[in-house]
């Protein structure tokens, strides 16, 4: 995988702090584009495409917080083989969309699996069990796989998890609000899983298959509370850190 790292600025999240001091990085400016904010309208989108367009699916995305999750189809749609896509959120992001050419953090998932040819099985890992409940995941059979945060509790859960066989190459996305608020603060509802397991399940996947990409979104904003901004922002920056140094581990 190309280590080349890109990030996504619709916020200004990333202009703080030393997250990914001395590494090369690459910036998309997205401030100006307005109808981005957890809905992302047509016009939007061309926009974010144009931008995006010098880039391919490889390499490590950062974009924002999870109110932009949707863009990682945008990363997505680049891909022109077979794959699979692992995504860990506490979130679904499998609703169906309130209106036509209308993405969103909350269906994006079902719109690749929905109208993206090359992929072959999405597999959501950490997503709340009453979430995935609600889902209508039938017509997929098992070309959509879930490992639910209460699933992974239990050691037959990982035992599972560790002998699934992706189709194809993996393109991973992961939303921050999977892990215990210990590990990162977002703006959304959080699940329980922990930087280390979240790092274990990784692990696993980028031992047995091939690595497209990775995009990582979760960021926290809190404007007005400037100290509490700055700890969160912190703790999540040194998440971030911490999962980037494990997919350069492994790209190497």
């Amino acid at each position: 995988m190309d280590p080349r790292i890109v990030i996504m600025n619709f916020t200004h999240i990333y202009e703080v702090g030393e997250i990914l001091k001395n590494k090369r990085i690459e910036w998309i400016d997205c401030t100006q584009i307005n109808g981005t904010n957890c809905l992302c309208d047509e016009q939007a989108k061309q926009q974010l495409m144009a931008k995006m367009s010098p880039y391919g699916a490889c390499g490590i995305h950062f974009i924002d917080s999870g109110n932009y999750h949707y863009v990682s189809k945008l990363w997505i749609d680049k891909i022109k083989i077979p794959f699979s896509l692992v995504v860990f959120d506490h979130h679904p992001d499998m609703q169906p969309g309130l209106f036509d050419n209308l993405l969103s953090c909350g269906c994006w998932v079902k719109e690749v699996l929905d109208t993206n040819p090359y992929v072959r099985q999405v597999c959501i890992v950490g997503a709340s069990e009453s979430l995935i409940d609600r889902v209508s995941s039938h017509c997929y059979g098992d070309r959509l796989v879930f490992y639910s945060d209460r699933t992974l509790l239990r050691e037959e859960g990982w035992h599972r998890f560790a002998h699934e066989r992706l189709e194809g190459p993996v393109y991973i996305s992961v939303d921050k609000d999977v892990l215990d608020e210990t590990y990162a603060v977002t703006n959304w509802d959080q699940g329980t899983m922990s930087l280390p397991e979240l790092k274990e399940l990784l692990t696993i996947i980028l031992n047995h298959q091939r690595l497209i990409g990775i995009d990582i979104c979760g960021e926290c904003t809190l404007d007005g509370k400037l100290f509490e901004a700055g700890c969160y922002r912190h703790l999540n920056f040194c998440t971030d850190k911490e999962i980037v140094t494990l997919i350069e581990h492994h790209s190497c």
